[in-house]
């Protein structure tokens, strides 16, 4: 119903014209006073961007491990936006490309940014002035006398923000939702790590199980072979126990692994949106561990928190709050609306038509907080708080995503000199077993000596497959530390 609905007497027209105090002169300049408003309404649409965080430490100039170079010029966010095809593996860029795609918390993070997108565009509308239409017909009787009314109206009304409140709440909502987008692509980030982990451990369990069944298969045959010389009288019963013991004790890691092998198996199924055993027959075959390629260049450490998705959606985050803090300050302040209506009005639908049913109406207004018991003021402090909160959250994040990294690159080059020690041990290994081996079977060894020879082996060839799966998910770790090829691009709004 519109404002003008009220006290209107159709006596205010006299043959079409307007007489004194009819309030559809309002009209003639209502619509410069509209135009105006608008002009400066124009100006006042575009959020501002976020301000920059304050950090409060200095950031270190260089990493501290320097093993790696620092070079931002070969490690650019295009080389590492598909950091898993340098381990030239397509199975493995098939799933993690799918996971993107269909994982569950992917899909939750795309809901909500288009959540935190839609309340966006709901606080900007706040700029803009509200019109409003209204229909309605009566019939009323009175002293045996019936009359008919019918209106039609439309409201117009605007919250001049005059103080920034509006302005505040908008960019409050657009920093919230670049936050959300950084937060999908942290999301996305993580769940290609993810992906990328649970395959090579995949991998790396398939090779430690081809390992154990190789050695089983020798250890098995070194039984036979006690066996037989135990018939011949040529050993004891304690050297053919001391083959059995070593096998059985090599055959009970098989069903540990091929554990380790289905669950991984379910875990990436369920990571690109599948049911449990959806992959089994795809990862049935067993294929090498992917290794990546040693040409490693690094970023400095501030590339690195501005390719960072966490550090940037905590540095949205602090620009929300402050936003509000802005917007709970302006509260405090006087508040100043303006409305209009402009309708028709008449005792019948035939006098909609005629010039003389038009009315219209202004309404200026303000409101000020007088009393409020302290509200305002304590949502001012409440506002302010959380600020600190976020200030320190984002420094948080600064220090995490540093650590990260440097965490990565200690484990990565440790695991390197681990796995060349390793490689080497296996090596000597090897050739200790069967020279063992053959000096057993002519007599020149105690069989102690074999199965020791054989034991090491086994134990370091698994070390050593465990040591170069070690290896690869280090480098999936700082690919991911370093941002893991999440792009600031994909914070443009649509």
């Amino acid at each position: 119903m519109s404002i003008f609905n009220k006290g209107y007497s159709p006596k205010t027209h006299i043959n079409g014209t307007c007489v004194d105090g009819c309030r559809c002169r309002a009209a003639l300049w209502l619509r410069p006073l509209l135009s105006s408003l608008l002009a400066l309404l124009a100006g006042c649409v575009s959020p501002q961007a976020p301000p920059a965080a304050p950090l409060g430490f200095e950031l270190p100039a260089a990493w501290h491990d320097t093993t790696y170079p620092a070079a931002m010029a070969a490690l650019d966010q295009t080389s590492l936006a598909q950091w898993w095809q340098r381990f030239d593996d397509p199975l493995l860029s098939r799933l993690i490309v799918q996971a993107l795609a269909a994982n569950t918390s992917v899909r939750d993070a795309q809901a909500a940014l288009q959540q935190a997108r839609a309340l966006r565009d709901v606080s900007a509308a706040a700029l803009w002035p509200t019109l409003d239409s209204s229909v309605s017909a009566q019939r009323g009787r009175s002293a045996n006398v019936t009359s008919n009314t019918f209106q039609l109206g439309l409201d117009a009304s605007w919250e001049m923000d005059v103080f920034g409140a509006n302005r505040s709440a908008v960019n409050a909502s657009e920093a919230d939702a670049r936050a959300s987008a950084a937060s999908l692509g942290q999301v996305q980030v993580s769940t290609a790590a993810e992906v990328a982990l649970d395959y090579l451990a995949l991998r790396s369990a398939q090779e430690r199980l081809a390992i154990a069944q190789a050695n089983l298969v020798s250890q098995q045959e070194t039984l036979q072979i006690t066996q037989w010389r135990l018939q011949a009288g040529l050993v004891t019963s304690l050297e053919t126990e001391q083959a059995r013991a070593q096998t059985e004790q090599t055959a009970a890691a098989v069903p540990s692994l091929q554990t380790t092998i289905e669950q991984n198996r379910h875990a990436l199924a369920v990571l690109t949106g599948q049911p449990p055993a959806a992959l089994s027959a795809v990862l049935a075959t067993v294929g090498s561990l992917p290794q990546a390629p040693v040409d490693l260049a690094l970023a400095f450490p501030a590339d690195t928190l501005r390719q960072r998705s966490d550090v940037r959606a905590a540095e949205f985050k602090v620009a929300a709050v402050a936003a509000r803090v802005s917007q709970a300050d302006a509260a405090r302040l006087p508040s100043f609306t303006l409305g209009g209506s402009l309708g028709l009005s008449a005792l019948t639908l035939g006098a909609l038509t005629d010039g003389a049913s038009v009315v219209a109406a202004v309404l200026a207004s303000m409101s000020w907080p007088v009393f409020d018991g302290g509200a305002s003021s304590a949502q001012l402090r409440a506002q302010q708080a959380a600020l600190a909160q976020a200030n320190t959250s984002y420094q948080a994040a600064v220090l995490t995503a540093l650590t990260d990294v440097e965490d990565a690159l200690v484990a990565l080059h440790g695991d390197q000199q681990r796995q060349l020690r390793l490689q080497n041990a296996f090596e000597a290994a090897d050739i200790a077993a069967t020279l063992a081996s053959q000096r057993y079977s002519s007599g020149l060894v105690d069989f102690s000596t074999v199965l020791e020879t054989q034991r090491t082996r086994l134990s370091t060839q698994d070390s050593l497959a465990q040591a170069r799966a070690a290896v690869s998910s280090d480098h999936v770790r700082l690919y991911k530390a370093l941002g893991g090829g999440w792009q600031p691009e994909n914070l443009r709004r649509p």
